[in-house]
């Protein structure tokens, strides 16, 4: 098991942090979970959890497994949030799980054009929704759509929602945004209905 310490996180613009993987992951043939979250996730929940929702909002959510090991990860963070753990333990097998540069790479450039348009609109407001009470509340809702993520390998689109609605929770602690928190809330009720109708189809 590895520990990750929590720190203040240094990001304020998804745009920020996207720029950060890149420049970790450029020269490297492979990029394991465990550098991309040595560079960005050790610092606090809010990160991690940004993180994992850019993976799953990116076509990397359709590199079969990744919703499952993702689903793992942030379950693991947020019960240890909510259990009060000072500093967050990931297992080693998840973190040697890696993705070639270039598939990355091409994930990112993907995304950059959405993060500059969303980031203009982000700045504190409604700040009472992301602090502490806050944010064991949306770790509550996190660990509850993790639960919920293997089963959206076999539901389309629905890995793809959950990453926006957990990329919307990350952004919310990271900027201070209680508006984007709100957003991440219909966001997840939306995936519950995605999850249910899916599920009864297959029935």
């Amino acid at each position: 098991m590895r520990k990750v310490r929590t720190m203040s996180p240094e990001f304020t613009s998804l745009s920020q942090l996207l720029e950060h993987i890149a420049k970790t992951a450029k020269r490297r043939q492979r990029v394991s979970l465990d550098l991309v979250v040595r560079e960005v996730g050790q610092r606090s929940f809010a990160p991690l959890l940004l993180l994992v929702g850019i993976i799953l909002f990116s076509p990397l959510s359709g590199i079969p497994g990744v919703p499952t090991l993702m689903a793992i990860l942030v379950l693991l963070v947020a019960v240890q949030l909510l259990l009060g753990r000072q500093h967050f333990w990931l297992p080693q097998w998840m973190l040697k799980r890696s993705v070639p540069e270039r598939k990355l790479l091409k994930a990112l450039d993907w995304l950059y054009g959405p993060a500059r348009f969303i980031d203009r609109w982000l700045r504190p407001r409604l700040t009472f929704l992301v602090r502490r009470t806050g944010t064991y509340v949306i770790a509550a809702i996190c660990a509850v759509i993790a639960l919920a993520l293997p089963a959206m390998e076999i539901i389309p689109f629905s890995a793809t929602t959950a990453g926006l609605a957990l990329t919307a929770f990350g952004l919310a602690l990271v900027t201070h945004d209680g508006l984007l928190a709100v957003l991440a809330f219909v966001f997840t009720g939306l995936l519950v209905m995605m999850v249910l109708l899916g599920l009864l189809g297959l029935l």
